[in-house]
């Protein structure tokens, strides 16, 4: 049977991480299953001529390998309540992003857990920023 995490599973400092190479077809997979067909990620002769100069991934689809991290830390058992994100600079296809997920703070009261979620690329660049607030069941 598969252990529920539970909010006493966690201390501050907790962490997780996962990484992954950005792919071409990652980011036309993420286009296709999502609808977001935005130039600068699909067109290269339109990126060419964008601050990019080269097409760019998704900051939704970096966010989901962030995503990757969390669940690692917090699942089965935890719910996400809220996202905060800040995209800092762009995932380039063939770039490798490290997501990193940190507990921040406990809140046993309410069963949540705010983390820190940070994405950096190769060459240690912060490409998203972020936190995430999770919550917990009730002890069984």
């Amino acid at each position: 049977m598969m252990k529920i995490k539970q909010i006493t599973d966690f201390k501050i400092g907790d962490k997780e991480f996962f990484s992954k190479t950005v792919s071409e077809s990652d980011v036309y997979l993420y286009a296709g299953i999502t609808g977001d067909l935005a130039p600068h990620h699909v067109n290269a002769d339109y990126a060419k001529g964008t601050r990019f100069k080269e097409r760019i991934a998704h900051g939704l689809l970096i966010a989901g390998i962030m995503s990757s991290a969390l669940t690692k830390l917090v699942a089965p058992g935890a719910v996400t309540l809220a996202h905060e994100m800040h995209f800092l600079a762009p995932v380039y296809f063939g770039d490798t992003v490290y997501a990193e997920v940190e507990v921040k703070e406990i809140d046993m009261e309410k069963r949540t857990l705010l983390l820190r979620t940070i994405v950096r690329n190769q060459r240690g660049v912060v490409v998203l920023d972020g936190t995430a607030l999770e919550k917990f069941p009730k002890a069984a």
